[in-house]
């Protein structure tokens, strides 16, 4: 349940949450729920009827996600949010462009000290607090460049689409460099992170899109479903390393990106690349998913991701990539 909104300036909103079912889990329920704050954000920042946006000739056009991040701290991760929780949230969105915009939130526990002020990009990118869990989005506007089809997606905004009084997100903040190499890459690390190593042999597995789960209601792959097909490619990945269900429920996701760079038509199927690299002294137990999601069919790169998780997330002990 989420209560009415204050705002603090133009370009921000403040919610008090209490966290339902449809909000949380193991899944991608708390993704689709931050992605529904950043659209009720833009909306109310940018005067623009997100939800039903057209284009200037009148087709519908659609605020995509290309960059979604979530960085946790130590009392707040993605699936560690429970029925009951109580979070204040604070969004705020940037100036982008034209035909895009980035929206910041803050997730914090009710009753924390925080600012009264916007949310400030700074302590997202610079100083976080360490009891609070960040997202950031970076949207733009698209729409069909042929009735029916998802594939060659053209980017438009809405006329009405008010941006030029936001405030602009510092240069050294920017996604655009970071997602645009990892589109040219098809990874988000394309050389070792600083402090990993490679830990064993690639995984590689089949998808079919799910046409009953995977499509929103405009016909369009969800956002929210590339997370729950990157962690269905992940658990089978788990599961071929021998480690149970259990510890894949249990594990704490501490940074997860995803990069969106096309959409598919509804019977579609994929290829998922997964690689691991292993934290090293600096970072016992720590381990990142890196992620590469393909058209079977095509060869056509879809979307990246990058999963880091915490030594408590059922991680491999054993220096072998392998569970015992």
């Amino acid at each position: 349940m989420t209560l009415p909104g204050h705002r603090p300036d133009t370009s921000s909103l403040r919610r008090e949450v209490l966290i339902s079912p449809g909000m949380c889990g193991a899944g991608s329920l708390v993704f689709g729920q931050i992605g529904d704050w950043t659209w009720e954000a833009v909306a109310a920042a940018c005067g623009t009827n997100v939800h039903a946006a057209r284009t200037a000739d009148g087709r519908p056009a659609y605020l995509s996600f290309y960059y979604y991040r979530v960085r946790a701290g130590r009392t707040l991760h993605p699936h560690g949010l429970s029925f009951g929780d109580e979070l204040r949230v604070d969004s705020r969105v940037f100036q982008f462009g034209g035909r895009s915009a980035v929206t910041l939130h803050r997730l914090a526990p009710a009753g924390l000290d925080l600012p009264d002020g916007p949310l400030d990009a700074a302590e997202v990118y610079e100083r976080p607090h360490p009891d609070c869990l960040y997202a950031e989005n970076f949207n733009r506007w698209i729409a069909r460049s042929r009735s029916g089809s998802n594939e060659s997606l053209a980017q438009t905004a809405p006329p009405d689409f008010a941006h030029r009084h936001l405030p602009r997100l510092p240069n050294a903040h920017s996604p655009r460099s970071p997602v645009g190499r990892a589109r040219e890459a098809g990874s988000f690390h394309s050389a070792p992170p600083p402090g990993f190593a490679p830990a064993g042999p690639g995984f590689s597995c089949g998808y079919e899109l799910d046409t009953v789960r995977d499509l929103n209601g405009a016909g369009l792959v969800y956002f929210a479903a590339y997370f729950a097909i990157f962690d269905t490619a992940l658990l089978r990945s788990w599961r071929a390393l021998g480690r149970a269900d259990e510890q894949f429920l249990r594990r704490r996701v501490v940074d997860e990106r995803i990069g969106f760079f096309g959409n598919a038509d509804p019977g579609a199927a994929f290829r998922i690349e997964v690689r691991r690299w292993r934290g090293g002294p600096e970072r016992p137990g720590a381990e990142i998913a890196d992620m590469a999601l393909r058209d079977a069919a095509s060869g056509r790169l879809l979307a990246v991701a990058s999963i880091e998780t915490a030594p408590d997330g059922g991680e491999d002990r054993n220096g072998d990539g392998q569970e015992r």
